[in-house]
């Protein structure tokens, strides 16, 4: 029986490569996305719409994908956001809270929905998408810092809780990604340096994978040359 793999910010360009590592792995992938222009064309693609920065939207969308794929085995977590660049003084409500709601309180929202499918599945996974700046909290982005510092405690925490239930819960901490929106963002960086989507996506897959089953609680850095 095919796994089935949840991939939440699926429509971004680091979801869209988990997205098609995971379809190349031979499982039913459910693609959350706030809305689909271009779903993958793939018969084992399910895509679902869902405003993830709710409670409710989280859990009706772990509803629908476990009613239209029947189960749930894994988790990947790469919805996520940045925002920044004014010193803690200066830093506005609405970056503070965006940023630990996006990054943050999404994350709690959807695992909780997820936990009870995954538990069920008896070899469930979560891989969610961290940050580089969770552990060296560079000036001027302490609202981004602190959800992505939080986001690795909540799955740490979950991994503590889960450790007898068959289910693994871990962080890769990239440092820039290589993607179109942040090519337009830092046109003048020397993008050989960041990392390759693809590349994430094959990390995020084996820790997916039976080989992976006794690593839980990792933060996973993936840094390229940045």
């Amino acid at each position: 029986m095919p796994r089935v793999t949840l991939i939440s910010g699926a429509s971004g360009g680091l979801g869209e490569a988990v997205t098609q590592a995971f379809l190349n792995n031979g499982d039913i992938v459910a693609g959350l996305a706030r809305n689909w222009k271009r779903p993958p064309a793939s018969g084992a693609f399910v895509a679902v719409e869902a405003d993830l920065t709710t409670a409710g939207g989280c859990r009706t969308a772990v509803a629908e994908v476990v009613a239209r794929c029947g189960r749930l085995d894994v988790l990947a977590h790469c919805l996520g956001g940045f925002a920044g660049g004014q010193p803690v003084a200066e830093t506005a409500d609405e970056t503070w809270n965006g940023m630990l709601n996006l990054n943050l309180t999404a994350a709690f929202h959807l695992c909780r929905a997820a936990l009870p499918h995954l538990i069920a599945s008896g070899a469930g996974r979560i891989i969610a998408v961290g940050s580089r700046a969770a552990l060296e909290t560079p000036a001027t982005l302490s609202a981004y810092n602190v959800s992505k510092a939080g986001l690795n405690a909540l799955i740490r925490t979950i991994a503590a809780e889960t450790k007898h239930r068959g289910v693994t819960a871990n962080v890769v901490m990239p440092s820039v990604i290589d993607t179109p929106a942040n090519r337009a963002a830092d046109p003048s960086a020397d993008f050989s340096n960041w990392v390759p989507p693809a590349r994430i996506a094959s990390l995020m897959l084996w820790l997916a994978s039976d080989a992976a089953a006794d690593v839980s609680g990792a933060l996973i850095p993936i840094y390229g040359r940045a």
